[in-house]
């Protein structure tokens, strides 16, 4: 007997009314396509006897236990035996016909291939019009955008890659995220990610499917954002230092007219706040990326990981105690000026000038110390 040569994986819960049909037609789909495989059907924990048809229909029934789109295609896959796996769903939806293209862009050495549905046609009823107007090319275009990620189709669920690059991308979620976890994890390791033209018809169950488009459609874009700290938190973090300082500096010495319209120490509070809520977003955002990368969800990248040399612990502490020092210095300027008043009443317009500067370096010096010695905590090196 031929080693196969494609592993089909269709994760399952309570399916019992397509799975048998998915099965036959996934194995019509490796004959007509000339290719040794399996069919492997990894069931989240059916009630409805789908285990016993898969079973019946000669397919691998490998059963998951914990709940979870993501976990059920993790072990289907993990115990796939051909070195190339195709994916999809068992409700009909999707057209294994299409296997034999697949592996031949598998066979050209692209690692990851996705079907596109808004190329190959969306049957009337099959994708309900918010997804198919409005979340699904959302999500794409965000993915496209914060990834450079060369895919029109993000969340298709029609897919095959090989499998040591599935090894390779070592995905973590166990939810539907596990779908944009994949491409985004492609993406990021530079694997060559091919596409082609796939058909999506209504499913043909008797309930209504398992995915909430809003819950679920904000889950996909709550990952992408938070596997992106750069355009979440880096880039605005940034901006609001930069207009804080800039807008600041400029009334620092004193009101600025700007027509009918006067900045004076209120707005100078304001360009305070702004310079310290950006200072924690652009923290935040380090401490993010470091985690990211240290738990596996995120590939190491020598250019990060060179500038983090210079971010220690120790440099750290120094410039939030400098910080500290200018502050307490400023805020000691302020009481002098109150003596020199023999501590009777004081122009807010005057005194504000010292006491805004030094209660931000203070809490900038704090932000720095404390963030510093949790970058500390992740950089620890722990045994397994």
């Amino acid at each position: 007997m031929r080693p196969p040569q494609l592993s089909i994986v269709l994760p399952c819960l309570n399916e019992a009314l397509t799975l048998s049909k998915c099965i036959v037609q996934a194995r019509q789909a490796l004959e007509d396509a000339h290719l040794s495989g399996e069919i492997i059907v990894a069931d989240n924990g059916s009630t409805d006897g789908s285990r016993e048809i898969a079973l019946a229909h000669g397919a691998r029934v490998i059963p998951v236990e914990q709940r979870g789109y993501g976990y059920a295609l993790q072990a289907g896959i993990s115990a796939a035996r051909a070195p190339y796996v195709l994916m999809g769903d068992a409700d009909c939806s999707y057209d294994f016909g299409h296997a034999g293209r697949f592996v031949a862009l598998l066979d050209e050495g692209y690692d990851l291939v996705m079907g596109n549905r808004f190329k190959g046609g969306i049957k009337p009823r099959a994708m309900p019009w918010k997804n198919r107007y409005i979340g699904n090319p959302l999500l794409t275009t965000i993915g496209r955008i914060l990834f450079s990620c060369p895919v029109g189709d993000f969340h298709c669920g029609l897919r095959a890659f090989r499998k040591e690059a599935f090894d390779r991308m070592d995905l973590r979620t166990g939810g539907m995220e596990f779908a944009s976890e994949m491409v985004i994890r492609a993406t990021l390791l530079n694997l060559r990610i091919g596409e082609i033209p796939t058909t999506l018809s209504p499913d043909g169950r008797n309930r209504p499917p398992h995915l909430r488009p809003w819950r679920d459609g904000w889950r996909h874009l709550r990952f992408m954002l938070l596997f992106s700290p750069r355009w979440l938190f880096l880039h605005p973090g940034f901006a609001l230092m930069a207009a804080g300082t800039v807008l600041g500096g400029l009334i620092l010495p004193g009101p600025v007219a700007l027509g009918r319209l006067t900045l004076d120490v209120h707005t100078l509070l304001f360009c305070a706040i702004a310079v310290l809520i950006g200072f924690q977003s652009v923290q935040f955002a380090i401490l993010t990326k470091v985690f990211a990368i240290r738990s596996g969800l995120r590939p190491r990248e020598p250019a990060f990981e060179r500038a983090m040399r210079w971010i220690t612990l120790e440099a750290g502490l120094i410039l939030g105690a400098l910080m500290v020092s200018a502050g307490l210095g400023l805020s000691l300027g302020a009481v002098l000026q109150w003596n020199a008043h023999q501590f009777g009443p004081l122009s807010p317009a005057e005194t504000l000038r010292w006491v805004i500067p030094g209660g931000l370096l203070l809490a900038l010096g704090c932000q720095t110390v404390l963030g510093s010695c949790f970058l500390g905590i992740l950089g620890l090196k722990l045994s397994k």
